[in-house]
Order: structure tokens, then C-alpha cells, then sequence
């Protein structure tokens, strides 16, 4: 009986926000007290704010290894920018010093920047004292790129060590959707990866090296906003 009551008020707020969006939207002025108003009275504040929560879109973030990947990522940037999406793009050391202006458009543009290591090497499989120079170098080389110093670290191969975190002050960032483009290397195969695993709240696992990748992205943007996903870069869902 009483989740029967709730779910009732719960659609009652949702109409009556519907009815003040309405009001909102044809300028009328002759209501005193808004919908919103109402809502709160009724529900209070506390349950109006959870039913606001719940009608928020689902969220997504793209994120790309390897690079940058020279005119793959160059394209890809211009599709983001295109579409006034923000990504993550976990980079790896030397491949910045081969493309340093890449980097920062990155940064330019208001894409999230973090570490993949220098020689993206497997860091459970190599010394503390050596997997902390991977990781510093290409701290340093992006700070001395960008001007800005990453706070998230794509462990290559998903391979962490036990409290590295703790060592270099940086916070690993795995994936729940791992696109497999590096292997796949078909556009549509790849779109439909995500489509049959995606939810809300998503981190997407792609590689800015491949033509099909590039292709596969940008076409992946567009199919989640027609499925109403808000697309956020990856620290906006680990740290709201």
C-alpha cells in the first residue's frame, strides 16, 4: 500500500513539473503559485528533488587510448568539436613527443587529458621504481604540453599494481564497455558493441589510431543522443 502511494505522488510531482515546464513555455501569468511550487508542498522538497534526479539523462563518456594518433586524432578532434562534445584521452609519453600540438588542442578544446604510461607497458609485470618513471614522464611531458598536470591514470591492459595509486597521486580509470576496435576494425560492428552494452553511467574503451575507430566514434556520439545520453568526460562520472 504504501509503494502504491508513493509511486503515486512520485507521478503527480512528475505531471505537475510537466504543467509548470507547459506555464514556463506559453508565458502565462495568471497562476500565482507555480507547479513547482505545488510539488513541493505536497511531496516536499526531499522527494521533489529525487524525482528531479531521476528524469536526469543517462551519461556516457568516451574514452581514447594511444594516442594522440596524428591525422586519426586530428579528425576525430574536428568531429568532437563538431558536435561540442568533450572526451578523455589517456595518452601515452612518446607518442606526445611526436605529436605535442595534438596535445594540446586537447587541452584547448576542453577535453579531459590523463596518463597511459610512456611505452604503454603492462605495469604489473615491471618494478615499482620503473613503472613510477612510466607514469612521471608522461606526468611531466603533458604538464610541460598542456600546462595542466593529470589527476587520471588508463593502466594499459586494465593491469594495475597493488597501491600505485598512492605512489604517484593518481586515480585509475578502467571501462565498462571495451569496444574492441583495435581488433574489430569494422565501424559498424563497433557501433553495435555499444548499443547492445550501453547504459547509463558507461565508460567506452576506444583507441584514436584507426580510421574505423574514428569513424565508429563520431557515429556513436550521434546514435546516443537520439537515445537521450547526455555525452561527459570520464571525471564528471567519477566525481559528480
Amino acid at each position: 500500500m504504501m509503494k502504491k502511494k508513493k509511486a503515486g505522488c512520485i507521478l503527480l510531482i512528475i505531471l505537475l513539473m510537466v504543467i509548470s515546464i507547459w506555464i514556463n513555455e506559453t508565458g502565462t501569468k495568471t497562476c500565482q503559485v507555480s507547479a513547482r511550487g505545488i510539488a513541493e508542498m505536497i511531496a516536499g522538497q526531499g522527494m521533489l528533488r529525487l524525482v528531479e534526479k531521476s528524469v536526469d539523462p543517462p551519461r556516457a563518456a568516451l574514452t581514447f587510448d594511444d594516442g594522440p594518433g596524428g591525422s586519426y586524432t586530428s579528425r576525430l578532434l574536428d568531429g568532437l568539436k563538431e558536435r561540442n562534445v568533450k572526451a578523455s584521452f589517456f595518452l601515452l609519453g612518446e607518442k606526445i613527443e611526436q605529436y605535442p600540438e595534438l596535445a594540446e588542442r586537447m587541452q584547448k578544446e576542453g577535453h579531459l587529458i590523463g596518463n597511459h604510461t610512456y611505452h604503454h607497458v603492462q605495469l604489473d609485470k615491471i618494478g615499482e621504481i620503473k613503472a613510477r618513471e612510466e607514469i612521471l614522464k608522461t606526468n611531466n611531458l603533458i604538464y610541460e604540453t598542456t600546462g595542466i598536470y593529470p589527476q587520471y591514470m588508463r593502466p594499459p591492459f586494465g593491469a594495475w599494481k597493488k597501491d600505485l595509486e598512492l605512489c604517484v597521486e593518481m586515480l585509475p580509470v578502467f571501462w565498462t564497455i571495451d569496444t574492441l576496435d583495435w581488433k574489430v576494425k569494422n565501424a559498424e560492428k563497433i557501433v553495435d558493441i555499444v548499443q547492445n552494452e550501453i547504459d547509463d553511467g558507461a565508460i567506452i574503451l576506444m583507441h584514436d589510431e584507426y580510421d574505423t575507430s574514428v569513424e565508429a566514434a563520431l557515429e556513436i556520439i550521434d546514435k546516443l543522443r537520439t537515445m537521450g545520453y547526455e555525452l561527459v568526460t570520464v571525471d564528471q562520472l567519477i566525481m559528480p
